[in-house]
Formats: C-alpha cells, structure tokens, sequence
C-alpha cells in the first residue's frame, strides 16, 4: 500500500513529552536521586539536542526530585543545573572522573550527604570510540570498560551501602547491546555487558527492596548521536516513524523506572527503540 506524503510526516508521533514541553507532575516528589553523565558533550552545531543525561536530570528535578549531577565536564554540568533552576528545580554539581575507580565510593557518600539520604541512581556515563575490530587496541578496549563497565558497576557498589529501602537504580544500556551491526565492537559488548551487570545488580539489592533494570535506546537524537551520524551517515535511514528518537523519551523512560510507578519491575531491559530492534522501520523506507 502506497502512503500519502501526510502519513509519513514524523510528527504525527510526536508528543509534549517527547520534546520536553510537559509540566511536572510530582512523579518524584521527595525523592532523591543521583544521576552520573549529567552533562552532555559538545557539538559543531548553533542548537543542539538535549542529551540524555541532561534530559534525565531536568525531568526528575521538574518531577520533584532533588538531584546530585556527576560529569567529567564543569561547563556540561554547569549547564545541567542552570536548566534546572531555571524552572526551579533542585541540583548541584560534583565534578568526577568515572575512571577513577577509587574516588567512586567517596563521591557517592558526599551526594548522598548533601541530598539527606538516595532513594535512585542514574547510570547513564558512557563513552563510544567507534573503532572496528581490527583498530581497536588493549588500552582503547579497556578504557571504554572502564567507564562503560567498570564505573556501574563501583557506583552501584557504593548506592547499595546508602541507598534507602525500596530505592531503585537505572543503568543506560544500548540497542547496540543486541545488534552488532555498527562495527564498534568495544562499545557494542560493553553495553552488553551492562544488561547482565543490570541483573547482578537487582539480585544483591533484592533483600532489601532496591531495583535495577536497564534501558536501551535505539538510534537516538542526541549530541553523541549526531556525532556517530557524522561517522556512519547511513546509520539512520528507514528509522521508525520517520525520525529518530530524544533524549526526553530516554529520560521518561528512566523516570518510570526510578519512580514507585515500576515497583514490580526488576532485572528488566527496556528497549526504547521505536521497535527497531524488532524489525519495525519506516513506512515506505
């Protein structure tokens, strides 16, 4: 069946909460929640889409939260707390470097200090070098597991040790975790890796009430995603309904996750792919 020009525009499926436009319904009031990789990298672009960690900071603050910001970057993060006073909100900053693995645990302690306790813990920190097999070296290789692998695991760790009865913890996993179809075979196995850490994870919190799961976003527009679009121009054609997706319907996804809303859900992997991993792709594409 041939589809009108009208049917394919992408923003039939665009939403309020989508573009980030929805006001705060106290989904997380009282609550609070830390999230590593709050900032977001910069681009050679005038306007820029929201990462996904900015995205999931501002959303659990405009929620009601207050929020504890982690980045290597003091201008990402600086930028991250200003959107969030801006609308009012509740952060702070705390600059760290994820790779090192002994300063995790103190960090953690001093946020949760400051916020008066942890009730969630956003794990969205990652690093992609998107080198092939055959370019990738011991000391590249490791360098991704460390941050991508390495620092959840630490960081939850240490959220275990402080964080309240019936907390919940998200780690940012990847499609690329079940399709290894980018060439980028580090980033690829190191989100795979963070599924079943994810399941660890939910395991060792279990007796006392603390969830974790994992979600994997597909081909998302964001300022990394745009860098491996410069990479691999191809890699978004015939997307699902026509468009990629935001880094607010990442970060919805991890507020149901953190929220009491998901309190039955556990060692779970939440796709939010549009259904490309599946197989569903643009009409007519």
């Amino acid at each position: 069946m041939n589809l009108a020009p009208t049917e394919l525009d992408p923003s039939r499926q665009m939403h309020s909460e989508s573009l980030g436009n929805e006001p705060g319904r106290a989904r997380l009031r009282g609550r609070r929640v830390l999230v590593v990789g709050a900032g977001q990298r910069d681009i050679p672009e005038e306007a820029p889409p929201i990462g996904n960690g900015r995205a999931i900071s501002v959303l659990c603050a405009r929620e009601g939260a207050a929020v504890a910001c982690i980045d290597i970057s003091e201008a990402a993060l600086a930028g991250t707390v200003a959107t969030i006073a801006r609308e009012g909100g509740t952060a702070w900053a705390e600059v760290a470097d994820v790779r090192d693995a002994g300063a995790i645990a103190l960090v953690v302690q001093r946020c949760a200090e400051r916020l008066g306790g942890l009730d969630g813990l956003v794990l969205n920190v990652g690093i992609s070098r998107g080198l092939p097999l055959a370019k990738l070296t011991a000391a590249t290789w490791d360098d991704e597991y460390a941050v991508n692998v390495r620092s959840h695991m630490l960081f939850a760790q240490a959220a275990l040790e402080v964080m309240a009865l019936g907390g919940a913890i998200v780690l940012m996993s990847s499609l690329a975790a079940h399709r290894n179809s980018g060439g980028n075979p580090a980033y690829e196995s190191s989100k795979a890796a963070q599924l079943a850490l994810a399941r660890a994870i939910a395991v060792a919190g279990e007796p006392r009430g603390i969830r974790c799961n994992a979600v994997c976003p597909g081909l998302i527009d964001t300022p990394m995603g745009r860098d491996a679009t410069r990479r691999r121009p191809n890699r978004a054609l015939a997307v699902p309904f026509g468009r990629q997706g935001t880094g607010w319907e990442v970060a919805y996804a991890c507020l149901f996750l953190i929220s009491n809303e998901s309190s039955y859900v556990n060692a779970h992997a939440l796709m939010v792919d549009g259904g490309l991993g599946v197989g569903v792709m643009r009409a007519g594409g």
